[in-house]
């Protein structure tokens, strides 16, 4: 299981590939991991939303895990455990660690907009599910965020490891690395290199799945202290950055997946949809 002292680096959210008829395409999903493992990243996360988890069923996502893991090795494995009510969030952590799951990533619920009391009940009855705990506030899915006192309770919890912070602000970032002493890692693409100028350890980047070997050397390169090359390497992502979050994940990160040939197929489940004419023709 993942231990707070690794949690750092790049982990990168890995799309689910399906085949022309909308089925699983587990060699593909094989090649994927094969791909991001060899080019140095620090971990990989299932089930989230780029990976299209609501669509997906339980057999699907033990097919994942179990891949992931046999290509792997012990490369840390984390798993998203959903954005359902108390009980199906620790059914789903506890499949996930029965498969080969080293930790899970849980949210408030959405839809629900539950009390601070009531977030820290829902992350209390995951952590007893068996898995180490990453935080995970993404208020455009949940419709709010978390205030800093609650985000203080549930780090102070036995079983959390870290935070995952994708506000989007900055400012909020840098307030939540002075207030807590479990390591954050950055869920926004476009503010990573400023996330670590303020204290995070690395980031769960949807934009890696593409040119993963430069935000491997964008961490590298701040963590060595040569800050300026850091800066330098992550501008140049920046156009890819901003064509991923163009249009509704995982649309344009998959098509450009497909464009170039680590996909057969962009397809998406329902209520996903392929990106259109005029966003395909912005890609970097």
């Amino acid at each position: 299981m993942l231990a707070e002292r690794a949690l750092g680096g790049v982990f990168v959210p890995v799309v689910t590939p399906f085949d022309s008829l909308g089925r699983l395409d587990v060699k593909t999903f094989e090649a994927l991991v094969d791909r991001l493992v060899r080019k140095g990243v620090h971990g990989l996360v299932l089930n989230d939303t780029l990976g299209e988890a609501p669509p997906a069923d339980a057999g699907e996502l033990d097919a994942l895990i179990e891949t992931a893991r046999s290509v792997a090795g012990d490369l840390p494995l984390l798993v998203d455990a959903g954005s359902g009510p108390a009980a199906e969030t620790a059914k789903t952590i506890a499949r996930a660690k029965s498969v080969g799951s080293d930790a899970a990533l849980v949210q408030p619920p959405y839809g629900f907009r539950p009390s601070p009391q009531a977030v820290v009940r829902h992350v209390r009855e995951a952590a007893r599910a068996g898995l180490p705990i990453i935080l995970s506030d993404p208020p455009f899915g949940t419709g709010r965020t978390l205030n800093v006192e609650t985000i203080q309770a549930l780090m102070d919890m036995e079983g959390i490891i870290g935070l995952k912070e994708s506000s989007g602000s900055i400012a909020r970032f840098l307030t939540l690395a002075r207030t807590l002493a479990k390591p954050i890692l950055c869920g926004t693409d476009k503010l990573f290199f400023g996330s670590m100028c303020y204290g995070g350890k690395g980031g769960i980047l949807a934009s890696a799945n593409l040119d993963t070997e430069q935000f491997v050397r964008v961490h590298a390169l701040y963590r060595d202290g040569q800050i300026d090359a850091a800066l330098r390497s992550f501008e140049q992502l920046l156009p890819l950055i901003r064509f991923v979050h163009s249009e509704p994940h995982p649309g344009p990160l998959k098509w450009l997946l497909a464009e170039r040939g680590h996909i057969r197929s962009d397809r998406m489940r329902l209520p996903g949809t392929t990106i259109g004419r005029a966003s395909s023709g912005k890609r970097p």
